[in-house]
């Protein structure tokens, strides 16, 4: 084994706007959710996302905002 000890520094993320965070926050909520489908998948649990509205910003952006429908298949009548 090694005896000398790794130094780990912080690296700072690149400076970026606002809409880059953006998107960044929304890549990895939707990272987020698709784990969590898979898991709930993985668990008997149907899931299907639906758009139940959608967000305007009054200056041409738009954007869809989703509810999940939940089925527990072992619960079939």
């Amino acid at each position: 084994m090694n005896d000398q000890a790794t130094e780990f520094t912080r690296v700072e993320r690149p400076e970026t706007d606002a809409q880059t965070r953006a998107i960044h926050r929304v890549a990895d909520a939707v990272h987020r959710v698709n784990e969590a489908v898979q898991r709930a998948v993985a668990e008997g649990i149907s899931v299907e996302l639906i758009r139940v509205s959608r967000h305007h910003n009054g200056a041409g952006a738009w954007g869809d905002q989703i509810v999940p429908t939940i089925r527990d298949v072992s619960k079939q009548d």
